[in-house]
């Protein structure tokens, strides 16, 4: 484990070291490119996915597009997973991160994050009829979740050492293996639990156990300081113009959770 530790902390560092290299200017090379390159995961209905006719949508496909055009660019999708967003990042695959990418302590050692532009709060649901008030009632049971999200981190540390964190690469496997019966809880957002009951009415899940109310930020790389002092900007203005309230409610059928109106002051 600790041969496997330091292997990580050595990669992450390579990332960083490269991003650094690769990104100088990076606001000026956007504008001077027309294009940004914006990392999402396409896998996270009603955050990011594509519609019928295989175009991408959603709350953060909607806010991406935006940002692009306010910046003047073309927005070009660089297609990712829950676990490879940041060092797609570092890597120089992208220039920004919006992939309902919360706010944590642990990422802002290795990237900065814009102020928030969206929220939401993370649960384990099972089934309306499994008994579970606390997370001491997880133990023994299996549960699904995405691999490198909070949700694992949360559930990581809050689950009893007898419980089966099921991880998955992407929130549509994550999904699938609940529909399809290959375990019975998950740790996920309201919008994708009631997406699983939809899919699978049968199922009947429910949120148990609250995990956190996140924060989501543009994921930038630390030294691109112009792009973020402009993203921030961008943020502030599209908050109190109501834009990035609309866009966050058509997809997700709620209003904008107040504490990103609040911390986007």
């Amino acid at each position: 484990m600790k041969r496997l530790a330091s292997l990580f902390a050595f990669t992450m560092v390579s990332l960083v070291a490269m991003g650094q290299v690769a990104s100088a200017d990076t606001l000026e090379k956007i504008k001077s490119a027309g294009t940004i390159r914006i990392a999402i995961d396409l896998s996270v209905p009603p955050w990011s996915f594509k519609d019928e006719n295989l175009n991408p949508t959603g709350s953060e496909v909607e806010a991406a597009k935006l940002l692009a055009a306010d910046l003047g660019a073309r927005m070009e999708i660089v297609a990712t997973n829950g676990a490879n967003r940041i060092p797609f990042l570092l890597s120089n695959r992208a220039d920004v991160i919006m992939s309902a990418l919360s706010i944590t302590d642990e990422r802002k050692k290795l990237i900065a994050f814009s102020l928030p532009y969206a929220g939401a709060t993370t649960y384990v649901a099972a089934p309306k009829s499994m008994d579970i008030k606390t997370f001491v009632d997880l133990s023994g049971k299996r549960i699904a979740v995405t691999r490198g999200t909070t949700n694992d981190a949360d559930l990581t540390a809050a689950a009893p050492r007898d419980a089966q964190i099921i991880r998955f690469e992407d929130e549509a496997t994550t999904m699938t293996a609940v529909v399809s019966n290959q375990v019975d809880l998950v740790a996920q957002v309201p919008t994708l639990i009631d997406l699983i009951n939809k899919k699978s009415p049968d199922k009947h899940l429910e949120p148990k156990l609250p995990l956190r109310t996140a924060l989501m930020g543009v994921g930038l790389r630390k030294e691109d300081t112009e792009l973020k002092q402009w993203v921030d900007g961008w943020v502030k203005t599209n908050v109190v113009n109501g834009k990035l309230q609309e866009i966050f409610k058509k997809f997700q059928g709620t209003d904008l959770p107040k504490e990103v109106a609040a911390a986007s002051q």
